[in-house]
C-alpha cells in the first residue's frame, strides 16, 4: 500500500502546478442525512483533472464544519475518493482542506509570464526585476487551499470562514437562496478582505461542457457570479507573494503563491 500511494503521489503531483488547480468534488452536492459526504480531490484544468488519494502527509488540514461542529476527514492511507465521512449534522456542510507547500521550477522565463498573465499577477516583470531574481531556473512554492459546500437534508445554513489563509465565503447558500440574481462570495486573503482580485469561475454544464468566465471582487471582497439552475462551479483565485527570508531559503523559492478553491452546485 505504502509503495502504491508513493506511486501516485508521484504521478498526481507531477502535473505542473502552475497552471492547474486543485478542488475538492463531491461526488453529489446533496445528499440526505443518512448518506456519507464523498468526494474526490482533484489537481487539473478546466474543471476536469486527476483524482488525488488520501494522502495525510500532503496536508496539514483535511475538516468537515457545520454550525459549530468541526472533526477531522479520516480515511484509509490512499483511499479514493478521499473525502469519505458522515456529515456532521443536516443541513449545510463545509468541507475545507489546506495543503503542504510543494514547489515548481521555471527553466523559461515565458512559461511563467504566461502562467502571471493568466493569473492577473499585476507588473510582474517589475517586481521580479527588482528583486534581482533569475529569468530562468527558478523556483515557486505553492499552497491550495480549498472549500467545498455540500447541501445534508434540508441544506439550510450559512458558510463562514474556517481559517484557512486564502478562502473564498459564500454569502448566499446555493442550495436553498434565490441566486436569479447571482451568486455572492466574499475573498479573504490573511485577516483581511481581498479587494480587487481576480475571480474565476468554471462552470459545468449537465452534459460536462465548461464555460470559464473571469470577474473581479470590490472594495469588500465581494464577487457576484451568474450561475444557473443544474450546473456545478468551482471558484478560483491565486495569490503572488515574496516568500519570507527565513522560507525562502530553506525551501529555495524566490516566490510563493497561495491558491484559493471554491466548489458547489445550484440544484434544479
Amino acid at each position: 500500500m505504502r509503495i502504491l500511494a508513493a506511486l501516485f503521489t508521484s504521478v498526481a503531483f507531477a502535473l505542473p502546478a502552475s497552471s492547474h488547480e486543485f478542488w475538492i468534488e463531491p461526488l453529489d452536492y446533496q445528499i440526505s442525512p443518512e448518506a456519507t459526504v464523498q468526494g474526490a480531490l482533484v489537481n487539473g484544468q478546466n474543471f476536469d483533472g486527476a483524482e488525488i488519494s488520501y494522502l495525510p502527509q500532503r496536508f496539514t488540514r483535511f475538516s468537515i464544519a457545520a454550525g459549530l461542529r468541526q472533526a477531522n476527514v479520516e480515511n484509509r492511507l490512499g483511499a479514493t475518493p478521499a473525502l469519505d465521512t458522515p456529515p456532521l449534522t443536516e443541513g449545510l456542510n463545509i468541507i475545507s482542506y489546506q495543503s503542504r507547500m510543494a514547489t515548481v521550477g521555471y527553466a523559461e522565463w515565458e512559461k511563467f509570464l504566461a502562467f502571471a498573465d493568466h493569473k492577473a499577477f499585476e507588473d510582474i516583470e517589475a517586481r521580479h526585476d527588482a528583486r534581482n531574481l533569475p529569468r530562468e531556473d527558478f523556483d515557486e512554492g505553492y499552497w491550495r487551499f480549498a472549500k467545498t459546500l455540500v447541501g445534508v437534508g434540508h441544506s439550510t445554513g450559512r458558510d463562514y470562514r474556517t481559517g484557512l489563509a486564502v478562502e473564498y465565503v459564500a454569502l448566499d447558500n446555493p442550495y436553498t437562496d434565490d441566486l436569479s440574481d447571482g451568486m455572492r462570495v466574499q475573498l479573504y486573503l490573511l485577516d483581511d478582505l481581498k479587494s480587487d482580485g481576480q475571480v474565476e469561475l468554471f462552470e459545468k454544464a449537465p452534459d460536462g461542457t465548461v464555460t470559464i468566465t473571469l470577474h473581479r471582487t470590490d472594495d469588500e471582497g465581494i464577487a457576484t457570479l451568474p450561475v444557473k439552475p443544474g450546473h456545478s462551479y468551482l471558484v478560483d483565485h491565486v495569490y503572488l507573494r515574496a516568500p519570507s527570508p527565513e522560507l525562502a531559503e530553506e525551501a529555495d523559492i524566490v516566490w510563493e503563491t497561495l491558491w484559493a478553491a471554491l466548489t458547489f452546485e445550484v440544484p434544479e
